[in-house]
């Protein structure tokens, strides 16, 4: 039974670094076009995979929390 609870806490773990990779990487790239053409908004695809990511890290966290 531990075994099983070290496995489902190291795969929540997983999850949240996972998540948190995502996030930075579309926060560098969100950055990249504000750097490169600071007057123009990024593209709603842009934005709505900023806001995905951030959600999965928010629910990652939270079953890591619980778990």
């Amino acid at each position: 039974m531990k075994e099983k609870k070290v496995s489902a806490e190291a795969s929540a773990l997983e999850r949240v670094v996972s998540a948190a990779r995502e996030v930075q990487a579309v926060s560098q790239r969100l950055e990249a076009h504000y750097t490169q053409a600071a007057d123009e908004q990024p593209s709603t695809l842009e934005l709505a995979r900023f806001a995905a990511a951030m959600q999965e890290l928010k629910d990652a966290r939270d079953a890591f929390d619980v778990g």
